[in-house]
């Protein structure tokens, strides 16, 4: 199955990974380790994550304060937000209406 981030998660991705290597270094990197490993489980168990709107599924990240929302489509997982958990909850759904 291929994984697709949308332009606006990407973003998020790359943005958060910048401010934690800034605020020591390495744990930048380990925020992407842990998406990595986090999308490698979503790709694994698609269905494993909570269900939290229609065809959206929410994966809680272990360690960050990062949730993953993602569609799954018919060969493709599609990461929709890499949302910060105390941050402007559902902002991302705008992004659904552009696909």
């Amino acid at each position: 199955m291929k994984v697709e981030f949308l332009p606006g998660a990407d973003e998020e991705f790359r943005e958060a990974a910048r401010y934690y290597e800034s605020e020591a270094a390495g744990v930048g990197l380990s925020f992407i380790a842990t998406v990595h490993k986090a999308v490698d489980e979503i790709v694994e168990f698609p269905l494993a994550s909570q269900a939290h709107r229609a065809n959206i599924r929410k994966k809680v990240l272990r360690h960050f304060s990062y949730n993953l929302f993602y569609a799954i489509e018919t060969d493709t997982i599609v990461l929709v937000a890499v949302a910060h958990q105390r941050k402007r909850p559902n902002y991302w759904r705008a992004r659904l209406k552009h696909r």
